[in-house]
């Protein structure tokens, strides 16, 4: 897919190496959206402003946004404070009064529950079909790559070729620390799988909590995203949506000093040439991991016919019992991290699973 850099998009950006988005989640009043931008603008490196006017909530009784009335605030905001601006679409009637509106945000984006939805991916391309808007859609609140990818298929079809991606994590079906899990194995997939797009951080919605935003800042800083988002409010306390997450502009000033800019090239000679060392003793590592673990599948499948000539079943929880105690006592002992143990020998034990079973259907 072909898709135009963020950098060209607008000459004005205060950042060429980052692209930076801050606002409240909701636009809430008047002077709450121009003191938050106000602010940002005076004391931020950022240089788009966002603001929710329609909020998709999951329950009715929780704030929806402000509605149309919103976008002339933002188109004050832009007045005003120089500032480019993005908002929020989820049905082609909004995107048909961002159109009509007589000064629009430059940018809109499409949110998580929205682009798990087909139909109203399309109807929202169909909606800006013949327009060159920008466009930032974000992941999709089940961990689906395909439905992501497929979101942007449905705009490039309608010819919007200013696309960018926004990580913000995935609904969690499970206790976590965050509101939303990061999957940064799924992040990786999604930027090997689309190397030519763009991806801005959401570490608001990843965090869910201001205390945790520092280290999710930090893990995009070390995945190289293109730019974050980052929820700010004059007052995140008293917020009528998402206060938890929202931080002051200050904070938001120290936050984004962190995340320093990083170059995909290394001019260095001298640590490239360490890195490149370090590398290939890693690709011969994983080589000889692969061998092993063909040579242990290869076993497995011996054990697979043992146990079908003498009508054992497959899983025996005495011995699953001391795989778990032997491999974690070793690990730990090597140095390695507990859940890392634990994650790979259940799925190397489950995958044995699946391979016995495999094979003893097919023996039948």
């Amino acid at each position: 897919m072909e898709f135009i850099p963020f950098q060209k998009w607008f000459e004005n950006l205060k950042n060429k190496e980052k692209l930076l988005i801050a606002g409240p989640c909701s636009a809430e009043s008047e002077f709450q959206v121009l003191e938050t931008a106000r602010q940002i603008a005076e004391k931020t490196p950022v240089s788009i402003y966002r603001s929710g006017i329609w909020k998709p909530r999951t329950t009715p009784n929780s704030f929806e946004g402000v509605g149309e009335i919103g976008l002339d605030w933002i188109a004050e905001v832009k007045q005003k404070t120089g500032l480019l601006t993005t908002v929020e679409v989820a049905t082609p009637e909004h995107v048909e009064k961002v159109l009509k509106h007589p000064n629009p945000p430059d940018i809109l984006w499409i949110g998580s529950r929205t682009t798990a939805n087909p139909f109203s991916v399309q109807d929202i391309a169909d909606a800006l079909a013949g327009t060159d808007f920008p466009v930032m859609i974000k992941n999709p609140v089940i961990p689906q790559i395909k439905l992501w990818i497929g979101a942007f298929e449905r705009f490039q079809k309608k010819g919007l070729k200013k696309l960018a991606a926004i990580h913000r994590g995935f609904y969690p079906f499970e206790d976590t620390k965050y509101r939303n899990i990061p999957k940064w194995e799924l992040l990786i997939d999604f930027k090997t799988l689309m190397p030519n797009l763009q991806i801005i951080g959401d570490p608001s919605h990843i965090a869910g909590k201001r205390n945790l935003l520092q280290e999710v800042i930090f893990m995009f800083s070390c995945l190289n995203v293109d730019g974050l988002m980052i929820e700010t409010h004059i007052k995140p306390k008293e917020a009528k949506s998402d206060a938890d997450q929202q931080v002051t502009p200050d904070r938001l000033s120290e936050l984004l000093k962190n995340f320093e800019s990083s170059k995909n090239d290394i001019e260095n000679e001298k640590i490239k040439t360490q890195l490149n060392k370090l590398r290939f003793s890693i690709d011969s590592i994983d080589y000889q991991l692969l061998e092993l673990l063909a040579k242990r599948m290869e076993i497995v499948k011996e054990i697979a016919r043992i146990k079908k000539q003498n009508k054992i079943s497959i899983f025996q929880i005495e011995r699953w019992k001391e795989i778990i105690k032997t491999r974690l006592d070793y690990g730990i002992d090597l140095g390695l991290d507990n859940k890392l143990i634990k994650k790979v020998i259940r799925m190397l034990h489950q995958e044995s699973i699946n391979l016995q079973s495999k094979l003893l259907k097919e023996e039948e």
